[in-house]
């Protein structure tokens, strides 16, 4: 019998599949386990025993209809998640694909620049990250403050420049989503730290011969964006969008709740996984819609 060879497709999948094995047994050992046993707490009332332990007694979906029609904040808090994540989320693509422009081009000290931007990441954890927190809240009600202070020294009328946005035939949602972007400023830089190197590889990745040949083909900087490296870093998009939507929904004020929910005093261990389970619902269908809309218009250069 004559060998059967693999196909070049066969191999990449071969290759796709041993790339994501590591992930894919962390997937399996830990986080399936998990969602197993969350899914049980959501659909019981888990009474934690004195002695260590627990009882889990079914109530079926009654721990979700309390979190939906009867808990004071969950709605709330949800939803200002959900809202909060379709705006941050394009701004912080687009604004990680922009720096990534920048970074990428040849100017002295740009391995210093890229760290700078990078250096969000590696001070994200314990003490750090509440110093940062607290920067965060000194920085914006210090230009909150200043803004104020010029305004009323300068005779500056901060209404009057909306007034003009909306003159020119900007919609109020958009001014709307102008101005609640410049009041997280700070958060939308600290959380595309990833999202720029990620971009910074793709554009690295991009043969040099098709910006040869546009320059040949006498095109404008303007046309090569959107006909060569805006197509060549489009899956990259998909990529970084699904990165921060979970890194965002991780850290988001519905999961806190959760987490105090079954962590506090009233240790509701079933009401809590009753919420996680729907935020972790939320975000998967928002993640579907988004890859389903974006996946449309991406380019796969083989």
């Amino acid at each position: 019998m004559k060998n059967r060879r693999l196909t070049l497709r066969q191999k990449r999948a071969i290759t796709g599949l041993l790339f994501i094995t590591p992930w894919l047994i962390g997937f399996i050992v830990y986080y399936l386990r998990s969602f197993v046993l969350t899914t049980q707490f959501s659909l019981s009332y888990i009474k934690v025993m004195d002695t260590g332990g627990y009882t889990a007694t079914f109530v079926g979906l009654d721990n979700y209809k309390y979190a939906l029609l009867e808990h004071t904040t969950f709605n709330q808090v949800l939803t200002n998640s959900i809202r909060n994540v379709l705006i941050d989320v394009p701004f912080i693509t687009f604004f990680s694909l922009f720096i990534a422009l920048l970074l990428n081009a040849k100017f002295k000290g740009r391995g210093l620049v890229r760290a700078i931007f990078f250096l969000p990441i590696l001070l994200g954890s314990g003490a750090v990250k509440e110093s940062l927190e607290l920067a965060t809240e000194a920085i914006q009600g210090g230009a909150t403050t200043m803004i104020s202070d010029i305004a009323q020294t300068s005779g500056l009328n901060v209404d009057y420049f909306l007034d003009v946005l909306l003159d020119i035939g900007i919609p109020d949602r958009m001014v709307d989503y102008i101005i609640s972007i410049i009041g997280r400023i700070y958060e939308v830089v600290r959380a595309s730290g990833i999202q720029i190197i990620i971009f910074i590889a793709a554009l690295q990745s991009v043969s040099p011969s098709l910006y040869e040949v546009s320059k040949i083909e006498g095109a404008t900087p303007y046309e090569t964006f959107w006909k060569v490296t805006f197509p060549m870093v489009s899956p990259l998009i998909i990529t970084n969008v699904v990165y921060t939507i979970v890194d965002y929904f991780v850290n988001s004020d519905v999961v806190e709740l959760a987490y105090n929910t079954a962590f506090g005093s009233t240790m509701e261990y079933g009401l809590s996984s009753a919420m996680s389970m729907l935020s972790t619902v939320s975000i998967c269908t928002i993640l579907a819609v988004i890859v389903a809309l974006i996946s449309r218009k991406a380019f796969y250069y083989n």
